[in-house]
């Protein structure tokens, strides 16, 4: 290992145990290795990576999806997918926790963000939980639990950004290829949700508390819509990835401003600046982690990590199985976002070594990694549900552990099983 990477490697980890803000921990921790390993004009170099990072078309998708989920979430959609989740399912037992994973699988589906769902789903039903004698830590783990399931469903800002890392990856099969392994990680949450609730007596809603099945349909459609708009769009020839999150923006804004009527003209402004925030940290994120990533191109750092694990075990279901441990690691202490811009190149040609499709890659890194949003210390989704719900980090931790296992038995099919998520792009791509 050269001088170079050691102070990559130590610089990083100080930074993060001081609270540094990532993105300047990756970017700081590149140029400091770039002059660490005699680059001419390091600064130099490293400024032309982050711009050459963030000069990319396919990109201005994730500000659009950005300004539409949040367009969607100011705009009463989370009251309209929680009635209609109760339309459907509220007689089950633990009726509200069963809502609470289907409203957050759509809301994050649609809104593309996980700590939105969090928030806008979790706000309205976590206190109804309360309110129904439901455990608190209960409550929020449901909640942080399922609204990372939202991040598997297309459309999903984080499946934009691993399609530009890896290169010759489509956006619409990778929205197709999440589909099935998010569905079926929302499944098990469910049957968890409902297996903790027979143990602990909690009934279902009565059927004079639902709301009726056709009105909750008619009124949550027009949002539903935009994913089938989204992928139809994608899929059809239509438009690509970065004009469906345009198409998205104008939807979410006749939905919120024009049909719905929740967003007055003069909360605009407000949604824009945050939205443009969110924006300026996730460019800021790809910049620096391109950067990180040409430094450890340049140094041969993926062909020493796949020369590793290669010597580690030759047989590819090992290789994976330390991936996954690896991912599992990583996510407790890495947002997904730069995890996924940082060891996408590293991991990459490792997984290609071993014949294994980059979508279907892609798609277990993503499941990984959502893992590690509602795991301490750094879950971004543990903390944003603690805040919400008013709970113990701890106490919710340990609500969680029947979710951890149910979401990691469905990342090991997710794993093994490459059809269930190469299966539906092979049918409607092909």
């Amino acid at each position: 290992m050269t001088l170079g990477l050691v102070v990559m490697l130590v610089a990083f980890v100080v930074l993060l145990l001081l609270n540094t803000p990532i993105a300047i921990v990756i970017g700081g921790v590149t140029l400091l290795a770039a002059w660490a390993m005699g680059y001419d004009a390091a600064l130099v170099t490293v400024a032309s990576d982050m711009v050459g990072g963030v000069d990319s078309f396919a990109l201005l998708a994730i500000p659009f999806f950005i300004l539409a989920g949040d367009l969607m979430g100011a705009g009463g959609l989370a009251r309209r997918l929680i009635d209609l989740a109760a339309s459907m399912v509220g007689r089950l037992p633990g009726g509200l926790a069963v809502i609470n994973t289907i409203t957050c699988m759509l809301f994050g589906a649609i809104s593309g963000s996980a700590a939105a769902a969090v928030s806008s789903v979790g706000g309205t039903l976590i206190p109804e939980m309360n309110r129904q004698r439901y455990p608190k830590n209960f409550n929020v783990a449901v909640t942080t639990a399922s609204a990372t399931v939202g991040l598997l469903i297309p459309p999903s800002n984080v499946m934009i950004v691993y399609a530009i890392v890896a290169a010759n990856v489509s956006v619409g099969a990778l929205f197709l290829a999440g589909a099935v392994p998010g569905i079926l990680v929302g499944l098990a949450l469910i049957v968890v949700s409902v297996v903790v609730s027979l143990r602990q007596g909690l009934r279902g809603q009565s059927a004079a508390d639902q709301p009726a099945f056709w009105r909750s349909v008619h009124r949550a459609a027009p949002s539903l819509l935009l994913v089938v708009v989204v992928i139809g769009g994608i899929l059809g020839g239509v438009f690509t990835a970065t004009e469906a999150s345009a198409v998205a923006v104008l939807w979410a804004f006749l939905l919120g401003v024009v049909v719905y009527r929740e967003i007055p003209l003069g909360n605009l402004p407000e949604i824009l600046l945050r939205a443009a925030r969110m924006t300026a940290v996730v460019l800021l994120l790809v910049g620096a982690s391109r950067a990180m990533s040409q430094l450890l191109i340049n140094e041969q750092v993926p062909q020493v990590v796949s020369a590793a694990l290669v010597g580690m075990s030759s047989n590819p279901l090992v290789i994976l199985l330390i991936i996954n441990l690896l991912f599992l690691l990583v996510g407790t202490f890495m947002d997904i976002t730069p995890a996924i811009l940082i060891f996408t190149p590293i991991l990459l040609p490792v997984t290609m070594d071993i014949r294994m499709d980059p979508i279907h890659f892609g798609i277990v890194m993503i499941a990984n990694l959502c893992i590690g949003l509602c795991t301490p210390p750094v879950g971004t989704c543990l903390f944003v549900g603690c805040s919400v719900g008013k709970a113990d980090i701890g106490g919710v931790s340990r609500a969680m552990l029947p979710f951890y296992v149910a979401m990691i038995v469905v990342l090991v099919l997710i794993t093994y099983v490459p059809a269930l998520s190469l299966w539906l792009p092979g049918v409607l791509m092909d």
